[in-house]
């Protein structure tokens, strides 16, 4: 049995949801809080592609308001982000609920973050291979930079990881994401509140 077939997948529901019993209360509380906090639903919901590019919805607590310009478009998110949702994001603490994705099989604990549907039709033939597995609540790019390096350098790092998985990659991942976390390290790029948005690359040659 090769570990990225099925070995993969048993170990993302084991510690997907050991982890999400054990860190039960926080969700609870910050349930609760963003609740108060935003008035209403403390969830986010976005579709974004999984594998073979497959779409679904992913959940992450909300950070940010509704807020609207006057032509009716949501405000930018340094406009949007509060000071609570600054502290939820930098914490990391926004991307509990994904372990719910995990154990519903959308995702996996480590693989390429999924992005946006609008960037689908941006990737060159070698970033694209990025969707040739389940997208990744962590992944080798976010232990190497995460939001903090550019956009073509974490698709590197992506599509790397993709022809090297292995349980001792994705344990070294796991453990790395932790101590990152810890030292928010590498939450966004500097100058800005979020990552900006891919624009897309040169085509390959």
């Amino acid at each position: 049995m090769k570990y990225r077939d099925l070995g993969k997948r048993v170990l993302d529901l084991i510690l997907a949801t050991i982890m999400f019993m054990i860190i039960l209360p926080v969700f609870l509380v910050l349930l609760v809080l963003l609740s108060i906090h935003f008035k209403g639903n403390p969830f986010f919901f976005q579709e974004r592609p999984g594998k073979n590019e497959s779409l679904f919805k992913i959940i992450k607590f909300k950070t940010m308001n509704d807020r609207r310009e006057q032509n009716g478009l949501l405000a930018s998110d340094d406009k949007r982000i509060t000071a609570f949702g600054k502290i939820v994001r930098k914490s990391s603490l926004d991307e509990i609920p994904q372990l719910l994705n995990v154990i519903k099989g959308d995702m996996s604990l480590v693989g390429p973050r999924p992005l946006l549907v609008e960037y689908l039709p941006l990737y060159n033939e070698v970033q694209a291979r990025r969707h040739d597995i389940k997208p990744g609540v962590t992944g080798w790019a976010q232990i190497n930079g995460r939001n903090a390096i550019s956009w073509e350098r974490k698709f590197d790092f992506d599509v790397w990881y993709v022809g090297h998985i292995s349980l001792g990659l994705d344990l070294k991942i796991l453990f790395q994401t932790s101590w990152n976390v810890l030292r928010c390290k590498g939450v966004s790029q500097q100058g800005h509140v979020t990552v900006g948005k891919f624009t897309g690359s040169s085509p390959m040659p």
